[in-house]
């Protein structure tokens, strides 16, 4: 008997969830299709989502060599095949995800998954983050097309968050809901994009969606969204972020609250104060937030800065002090620029020595006469407790802003969602995992890279709603699966669980697809207890009935 055996491991899950979430249909809905085509434009889109979760570090060059152990047919429809993904068909389909527009095809997607998943979208984190990349490409700094699409995003050269200045850039947005870290929108700008200006353009976007809403809407950033430039959307929308500390009334509202002491807790780290304050023609509430984490954060930094202080101070001492002066008040100047520049040290026992210089050489003679008397300067530094007190202190607090009210959200709240602002990081981390397809950006059209960096954005979509189902549907049964040292846990990650899946295979009599008589080999009860929890087209796809 002819037996042909393909490997299935995790991607039955992958490609379950995004059938559920019925992400082919919506995208052959909007992108045209040929008579003569292999695969649609929703199954070219499926399998590069399928590549980047495949978390096998292959480039989009290398799809049909992926897909060539897989069962396609199982996963597809049959007459799919490994060469149907190749760089052609996959680079046609990434200039008509261009050519519609990234954006809005990411956003359809986006809300029809959140709509059937129920996802919770009242508090949408923001963020960005660069990718750099490597080679030529067909726009950069220097120079472009004049004929160009001036909504082609340029590759170009710009503050590095990978630090990597020395690479250019494309600059990513990404909005998040904190419900389960669902991205909701993405946009991808020039590589020298500014934070300020990005989160202008996002905040006058959502200021009407915002009104549309039957709920209430929040808007979760950084200290980068709190910007003049911006206050006439800010106004406009409710919003949640940190402000920046060179802001002259975040440092007073500060000083005040640590000289007063008369915070409210939180929890055993955390503890606050209230200012109602009216900044940028906004009436807001100011947190002052003290942290007992952030103290000892502060307390070990602060101790590094004291004692790379002394060693400067000390070493610009000695040269002082090695000098002489022709009066006591040249003497004196010095030693005050040095002294101004201490921020935690003072100086100490300063003595200003003279020293009589006679006319002639060698030892003076009795009764020989002076020429002139020069000054040495002599002192010790002492660290200043008081300043350096205050400087851990000014570390241990930081300020969040809200201009919603108590009643719409209390401070432990308003903690609590900023927060949850770690879920956008970690989807960028997603993004930048060396195993994500993130490699694969040595595409050289910008174009395509606008739109393949939306397709590994919905790669992250799939992700996260799958974990988010997988995690509900763990807590709704109080079940726990082992992690990696085989300890029982509530609250996996889905990278663990499809490093759980490794070795199922799919074993199929004779070369044609039948449902019916296919066999899947390695399935374990963790394993179909976990399909279970994911539930969906992906126990069809691994053979699992549902119970009624």
């Amino acid at each position: 008997m002819n037996l042909n055996i393909k490997r299935l491991d995790h991607h039955g899950l992958v490609a379950g969830v995004i059938e559920d979430l019925k992400i082919v249909s919506l995208v052959d809905q909007y992108l045209p299709q040929g008579d003569k085509q292999e695969i649609s434009p929703g199954e070219a889109v499926k399998g590069m989502i399928m590549n980047g979760l495949g978390f096998a570090n292959r480039p989009l060059s290398l799809s049909p060599q992926f897909f060539t152990n897989l069962p396609l047919e199982h996963l597809f429809r049959e007459g799919v095949k490994a060469e149907h993904f190749n760089r052609h068909k996959l680079g046609r389909t990434l200039d008509q995800c261009f050519d519609f527009g990234c954006e809005s095809l990411f956003s359809l997607v986006s809300k029809q998954a959140c709509e059937i998943e129920q996802v919770d979208k009242t508090f949408n984190s923001l963020d960005t983050t660069s990718h750099s990349l490597t080679g030529e490409y067909a726009f950069d700094e220097e120079g472009g097309d004049e004929d160009s699409d001036e909504h082609i995003i340029k590759i170009t050269h710009g503050y590095s968050k990978a630090q990597r200045p020395d690479l250019k850039q494309v600059v990513q947005e990404i909005i998040v809901s904190q419900d389960g870290g669902v991205p909701l929108a993405c946009k991808n700008w020039d590589g020298n994009s500014a934070d300020t200006a990005i989160f202008k353009a996002r905040s006058k976007a959502l200021v009407s969606k915002f009104k549309k809403s039957a709920g209430p809407k929040y808007l979760v950033a950084d200290s980068k969204l709190y910007h003049q430039a911006n206050a006439e959307f800010l106004s406009q929308v409710k919003f949640l972020t940190l402000i920046p500390s060179t802001i002259t009334l975040e440092k007073s509202l500060i000083t005040a609250a640590i000289a007063e002491q008369s915070w409210q807790r939180i929890d055993d780290n955390y503890r606050y104060r209230v200012n109602d304050v009216e900044h940028m023609d906004i009436k807001q509430r100011w947190l002052v937030i003290y942290s007992n984490a952030a103290n000892h954060r502060a307390t070990k930094t602060i101790t590094r800065q004291v004692e790379r202080a002394k060693e400067s101070t000390e070493k610009a001492l000695f040269h002082l002090q090695a000098q002489r002066f022709a009066c006591k008040t040249d003497a004196e100047r010095s030693l005050d620029k040095i002294s101004k520049k201490l921020k935690y040290h003072q100086v100490s026992d300063t003595q200003y020595i003279e020293h009589k210089v006679y006319h002639g050489k060698g030892r003076p003679k009795k009764g020989a006469e002076v020429k002139c008397i020069e000054w040495q300067v002599s002192t010790e530094i002492e660290e200043n407790q008081t300043a350096i007190t205050q400087a851990v202190e000014q570390k241990s607090c930081f300020i969040l802003a809200t201009n919603t009210n108590e009643q719409e959200l209390s401070a432990e709240d308003v903690l609590k969602h900023y927060k949850a602002q770690s879920s956008v990081e970690r989807g960028f981390r997603f993004l930048k995992d060396p195993l994500f397809f993130v490699s694969s950006l040595f595409i050289k059209k910008p174009s395509r890279i606008d739109a393949l960096l939306m397709v590994m954005t919905l790669s992250l979509l799939v992700y996260s709603i799958a974990q988010r189902r997988m995690r509900a549907n763990m807590e709704k049964a109080e079940a726990t699966i082992p992690n990696q040292i085989n300890q029982e846990i509530s609250n996996p990650t889905l990278r663990w669980v499809f490093q759980c899946f490794d070795g199922i295979n799919l074993v199929q009599q004779g070369d044609k697809y039948s449902y019916d008589t296919l066999h899947l080999d390695g399935l374990s009860d963790l394993r179909r207890k976990i399909i279970k929890l994911i539930g969906g087209q992906a126990m069809h796809l691994y053979k699992i009935k549902k119970v009624a």
